[in-house]
């Protein structure tokens, strides 16, 4: 049988964590948590469910997740957040997999959003398909700021597809959705100035026009109904925030503008 470690990364999610660690209880060996200073009951909801937590300060997404993978058991890793949770055919897909050998190194799993209790299916979110279960000396994760990915070591590496979606409970609410625009905004663009991108006039004009249209027409964002609307309305709005700040920070950084 394959033995799969769980690595969740956490701060501050009594809300979630609960959820998400009542999903895995029938598919992981090990849960491993790593936690960048919680505040709350996050800690407390772990120890229930015999977590191992280990302590470490947060730089960035994709150093947090390898860090977390690093810690853990086997080499087989099932990354979550704290926010995702398995349906349960996705369970059963795990436990078939862990129940026969490895077809592949590498696994993607489609993810379906909650948006303010509806379910997501156009607008470009779904199915947004996550490269969440993986052997870790494959490959690793990309060590941005903000919108990680894992890499394999083989560009060619081929991928298997579990069946069974992933939930993903990420905003209760639109003013949780415009709170995470300012900060994931914040982080993409420290990260590409970092870089030495800069954002032209034009990129800053047109890109949130080109968000709304791809995602409400060409998309079928209208399909989702009033959350639809505002999701695409919002995608346009976090395009303007990002590249309004990448062009903000380039110029401030003294690089040539």
């Amino acid at each position: 049988m394959i033995e799969i470690s769980v690595v969740i990364i956490t701060f501050n999610e009594e809300k979630n964590l609960g959820r998400c660690l009542d999903s895995i209880i029938e598919i992981a060996d090990e849960i491993i948590i790593v936690d960048s200073n919680s505040t709350d009951q996050t800690l407390a909801i772990a120890a229930r469910y015999d977590a191992r937590v280990v302590h470490n300060i947060f730089v960035g997404y994709g150093e947090q997740k390898n860090f977390a993978s690093n810690k853990a058991k086997h080499d087989w890793i099932l990354s979550l957040d704290a926010d995702e949770a398995l349906s349960p055919e996705l369970i059963k897909s795990i436990s078939e997999f862990k129940n026969n050998p490895a077809a592949y190194n590498v696994y993607s799993i489609p993810r379906i959003t909650n948006y303010c209790g509806k379910w997501i299916r156009h607008c470009g979110w779904y199915p947004d398909r996550q490269t969440r279960l993986f052997n870790r000396t494959k490959g690793s994760w990309v060590e941005k700021k903000v919108h990680e990915f894992w890499k394999a070591n083989n560009d060619n590496e081929p991928k298997g597809i579990l069946k069974g979606d992933l939930l993903h409970y990420s905003f209760s609410s639109i003013s949780e959705h415009l709170g995470k625009i300012e900060k994931y905004s914040e982080l993409a663009a420290l990260d590409a100035v970092s870089k030495g991108k800069n954002a032209s006039i034009l990129k800053i004009f047109f890109s949130p026009i080109w968000h709304f249209i791809s995602g409400y027409f060409i998309k079928l964002g209208f399909l989702d109904g009033f959350y639809g609307y505002v999701i695409c309305r919002l995608s346009a709005y976090s395009a303007l925030v990002k590249y309004s700040k990448i062009r903000q920070y380039y110029q401030r950084s003294g690089t040539k503008k």
